[in-house]
């Protein structure tokens, strides 16, 4: 296979053409050595990479509650994106624990501004398996989120995440409880949420979700009309997003989010492990930025 299908085909954050820049800019060698997008690759070669561009700065803090021979359970902060894309690179949970733990790779990813618990693999095999695992729903996990409103009472969120038609952002979606036959895009999904506490103006829910749709809680919670604290996408008004992917948020902006980040935290994995045969339960508390004073 060429170097360059290889490299698209394999870290799909970049086209094809742009693998092709990086390696006639000699940011891509292989074995030590510059060369050229058509070489051939074969068993045994080393492809490294180096960024020529600063990545945003993150938190790159991530705990190892639980450690086997076939994966980590990870703990992450939350402004840590799980894998590389558009400007992160090395500034990613799966280059930080490259860098400490070998050939790993993330199972479950969670948002850039999710905190809280995933799964790493040591091996292919296990990431199979575990993948298996989540695709079933023999993976039971649970977040927290603190939302707008008075969230009172338990909801059954069953129906499917479609294009949010309404918005300006391509890529925000919306919960509805049912779709016209044939409605494009359309994904089943499933939420169970439970109110925990609330204030009347503030709440804390949680959410456990029995499918893994791109932003499903955050979406589903939108679109009930408990927006999450510090969500740019899917908060109280999606024209702070715009704003913040053009570096120009205001103080009202900020003011309105209450927070810096999305107030989502993935709490808790429970599973039966598939090598072992054991039942394996893991919690996070509640992380301290996600506090209100």
């Amino acid at each position: 296979m060429r170097l360059d299908l290889f490299l698209s085909g394999r870290f799909t954050y970049n086209s094809r053409s742009r693998w092709q820049e990086a390696v006639s800019d000699g940011l891509i060698l292989v074995n030590g050595s510059r060369c050229r997008s058509s070489r051939l690759m074969r068993a045994g070669d080393v492809v490294a990479f180096t960024p020529e561009f600063d990545e945003p700065e993150v938190d790159p803090s991530f705990n190892i509650i639980y450690r086997d021979e076939h994966i980590l359970i990870v703990d992450k902060s939350g402004n840590l994106p799980c894998h590389p894309a558009g400007a992160y690179f090395k500034n990613t949970l799966w280059h930080l624990l490259r860098t400490s733990y070998g050939n790993v790779s993330i199972v479950n990813r969670l948002d850039r501004e999710t905190s809280g618990l995933t799964i790493a693999a040591f091996s292919s095999e296990a990431a199979k398996r575990f993948s298996a695992l989540f695709d079933s729903g023999e993976i039971i996990k649970k977040y927290t989120a603190l939302v707008f409103g008075k969230f009172e009472n338990e909801v059954d969120a069953e129906g499917f995440l479609v294009q949010d038609l309404s918005s300006e952002v391509r890529k925000k979606r919306r919960f509805m409880r049912t779709v016209a036959a044939g409605t494009a895009g359309a994904e089943y999904c499933r939420t169970f949420l439970r109110p925990m506490k609330t204030d009347g103006k503030i709440s804390l829910v949680e959410a456990v979700p029995f499918t893994g749709r791109l932003h499903q809680i955050r979406a589903t919670l939108f679109s009930l009309g408990f927006p999450l604290l510090g969500d740019k996408l899917y908060g109280p008004d999606d024209g702070i997003y715009l704003r913040f992917i053009n570096d120009s948020m205001t103080d009202k902006d900020r003011a309105l989010l209450m927070l810096k980040r999305q107030a989502l935290h993935a709490k808790y994995l429970e599973f039966i492990h598939p090598f072992s045969g054991e039942k394996c339960i893991f919690e996070s508390s509640f992380p301290s930025d996600l506090i209100l004073s």
